[in-house]
């Protein structure tokens, strides 16, 4: 074979490899198309379907309704009995105060209230000792009044019998002045058992003042004993100690902030969604969240409830828009979210984390068509 044959036969053998080459080009770049095509329309479909529902938003935190401990007297400290980051429940012991003072009105208070028994007791025995005195009156009175009878008779027995002479006129007047004095001994019983009667309603009003100031007294031995048994603080619900500031030795007065009880059980999400945004919100709705100290973890929640107002409204400074130069500013509305999880992963959560929220907005198309077809109507 000659060596322009040879030379030829190369030249047709590489124009096919590189004829296949281009043919597999051609069948992977179009592959690839179909590949990209097909992952658009994927894309594509979950976005028209799922995704232009789903509301986002980064400015997320975890919260818990954190509770400040704080002394209801004052007193100096004597025993704390929790260390920082504690785990604590509620009911238990977190910081004693002085008790000796409120141990003494509480003493005083008790003797005082045994004094207005003591007081009511011997009200009740003088009243006792008055319907006696009162029966005994009575029965003076009854005397005096059967001598007044008996005379009243004799000066009229002896009265006919002086006229006729029969007896003397000084016996008649004997007689006469034994029925006067007979008559003013009753009025005197009268009297006297009237006054006695009349004792009856002071002793009895004075038995109710020393009731009225037992109740008095037994109200300052509850207040004195409230004050005792709040010279230990106790916790007001379960959770870890955190911000602690109180030391022994320390003087508190009432409302003095010792330490903060975080109920990290409880821990809930704010997350705050621009006012274009929680137009298909509702309650009920559900909620996937990633939180940045979980990297990789993805955390499921619903949607509880909206705050009445945007975060502007509840500021210190509220914005006033009615003067001066006006920017329309964006704003946000704090959405609360129930955290569902686990203790296990509760027990990483903890207040003032970031968390990014992701809510599906679905299940409020129906509401859309309602509102639409209630504005179509107006």
């Amino acid at each position: 074979m000659s060596t322009t044959a040879r030379a030829s036969g190369r030249e047709a053998s590489s124009d096919a490899v590189s004829a296949e080459k281009r043919r597999t080009k051609r069948i992977v770049l179009v592959g690839l198309g179909l590949v990209a095509l097909v992952a658009a329309a994927a894309w594509g479909g979950h976005w028209w379907l799922v995704g232009r529902f789903i509301e986002s938003t980064d400015d997320a935190y975890l919260k818990a309704d954190s509770v400040t401990i704080a002394p209801k007297v004052n007193g100096y400290v004597t025993d704390v009995y929790v260390a920082d980051n504690q785990a604590v429940k509620a009911g238990d012991p977190l910081v004693k105060l002085d008790a000796r003072q409120y141990q003494v009105a509480l003493d005083q208070a008790n003797a005082t209230v045994d004094a207005r028994n003591a007081d009511i007791q011997h009200a009740e025995a003088q009243l006792a000792q008055q319907h006696a005195n009162i029966a005994q009156t009575q029965a003076q009175q009854e005397v005096g009044r059967v001598n007044l009878r008996h005379a009243q008779d004799q000066v009229a027995r002896y009265a006919p019998l002086t006229a006729i002479g029969a007896e003397t006129a000084d016996r008649l007047a004997e007689l006469k002045s034994q029925r006067d004095q007979a008559q003013a001994t009753l009025a005197a019983d009268t009297a006297a058992v009237e006054s006695a009667r009349s004792q009856i309603a002071a002793l009895t009003a004075q038995i109710a003042q020393a009731r009225a100031q037992l109740e008095a007294a037994r109200a300052n031995a509850a207040q004195a004993q409230l004050d005792l048994d709040n010279t230990v603080v106790k916790s007001a619900l379960a959770g870890r100690v955190g911000d602690r500031t109180v030391r022994v030795g320390q003087y508190v007065q009432p409302g003095t902030r010792m330490l903060t009880v975080v109920p990290v059980q409880q821990t809930y999400l704010t997350a705050n969604f621009k006012e274009t945004q929680i137009g298909r919100m509702r309650v009920g709705q559900r909620v996937e969240m990633h939180v940045d100290a979980l990297p990789g973890h993805t955390l499921h929640g619903v949607v509880d409830s909206f705050s009445p107002g945007t975060g502007a409204q509840f500021a210190l400074l509220p914005p006033e828009n009615a003067t001066g130069n006006f920017t329309k500013i964006v704003q946000r509305v704090p959405v609360r979210i129930r955290v569902d999880t686990g203790p296990e992963t509760r027990g990483v959560l903890l207040p003032g984390m970031s968390v990014t929220v992701d809510v599906d907005t679905r299940s409020a198309r129906a509401d859309d068509r309602r509102i639409d077809a209630e504005n179509h109507r107006g």
